[in-house]
């Protein structure tokens, strides 16, 4: 099991984050503002505005996100996602401060098996 260490938690949560998906080759990447590490292996992102990334995620669910500070210390992540409607990760999206008067349509759980570090 991948350990998020509570440095790279600090990066993770403090700073944007590029999320990677691909579907038939093509690869799709979009800025995050907010990802909550959620235990040591998961991570948890909210579908505020995603179109393409949604999409991708029903076809196929291998994503890779990467984040780094303005000292360039930063953490790749990789891993597999599971995108929730209902049920516990979607009321834990709903109820993130930073979410408020977003639309808040679905949480993506990642879980992490691979963290490299960056920088």
């Amino acid at each position: 099991m991948v350990g998020i260490t509570s440095k790279a938690k600090k990066i993770i949560e403090e700073n944007p984050v590029a999320f990677a998906t691909v579907n038939n080759n093509k690869p799709n990447v979009i800025a995050v503002a907010y990802v909550k590490v959620v235990s040591k292996n998961q991570v948890i992102i909210t579908d505020n505005f995603m179109k393409q990334t949604k999409k991708n995620l029903a076809k196929n669910n291998n994503v890779c996100l990467a984040v780094w500070n303005k000292k360039w210390e930063g953490v790749k992540l990789v891993g597999k996602a599971k995108y929730h409607t209902k049920g516990k990760w979607k009321k834990f999206i709903e109820e993130m401060k930073e979410n408020k008067g977003h639309a808040a349509k679905g949480a993506i759980l990642i879980t992490v098996s691979k963290l490299i570090k960056l920088g």
